[in-house]
């Protein structure tokens, strides 16, 4: 018997996170704003309740995970995630008509799933294919579509409004996790990617809690240079930034 599978707690509707920013827009903007960030105060608003959660849950989760599990163990659940993430960037590589960089999406997903035990091991990276990472922002891009202003998501952190829009196919055609049918392992593989990420990345916000002046405006500025950067097809690897979640 097939069950439907219920909605995930962390999936927030990109579409209803797009309404409210458009009703937000007519108060969040001033004559001031940045250019890219015409939200900028209810951008703020939702970082500051973003980080809020981190503290309190998601960061002492995190730092408990790396603590008490190996180095290589994690090293292998980061690798499992990105190979799951090679299949759907194969399929925005060959949407922008990236002929190269999708052979390489294809042979990265061949070579780690049958030769690296289902992706933990990045057999594909030791042997010199590159990983270029895709998604339907970027696809969207590519075909001229414009970011459209800086946003803060709720729990998902930095976006733009194309990126946003971009969301639901990411989530739900893109993201192979969710075609697991088996709830509790579904989950259970949602709550692994969201904690071994964050564990990822305790350095980088360390770094930044310490260096920078504003935290909100490096953050904003290091992800829309990431988004152009990996528009034109450079540093779009690993591009992760301390609210990614």
């Amino acid at each position: 018997m097939t069950t439907e599978k219920p909605s995930t707690p962390w999936a927030v509707h990109p579409a209803a996170l797009l309404l409210g920013a458009a009703l937000l827009s007519g108060c969040a903007t001033g004559p001031n704003a940045n250019p890219a960030d015409p939200l900028e105060p209810y951008n703020r608003s939702m970082s500051t309740f973003n980080e809020n959660v981190d503290k309190a849950v998601l960061k002492p989760v995190a730092t408990a995970y790396r603590d008490v599990t190996p180095q290589p163990l994690r090293t292998g659940v980061t690798n499992f995630f990105a190979n799951l993430g090679d299949a759907w960037s194969f399929v925005n590589n060959v949407l922008q008509f990236k002929g190269r960089e999708a052979f390489d999406s294809l042979v990265r997903l061949s070579v780690n799933t049958v030769f690296g035990l289902g992706g933990v091991l990045d057999v594909a990276s030791e042997a010199g294919i590159d990983r270029h990472k895709q998604d339907f922002g970027l696809t969207l891009g590519h075909w001229g579509v414009p970011t459209g202003p800086y946003l803060v998501l709720p729990l998902l952190g930095s976006s733009t409004v194309r990126d946003t829009a971009a969301l639901p196919v990411d989530f739900y055609v893109g993201d192979l996790v969710d075609q697991v049918d088996d709830m509790g392992v579904r989950n259970s593989l949602y709550g692994l990617r969201i904690i071994n990420t964050r564990a990822n990345l305790l350095g980088t916000t360390s770094v930044i809690d310490t260096a920078a002046l504003d935290r909100y405006s490096f953050t904003r500025d290091a992800y829309l240079q990431l988004r152009s950067g990996a528009k034109a097809g450079a540093g779009a690897d690993e591009g992760k930034l301390p609210e990614d979640y």
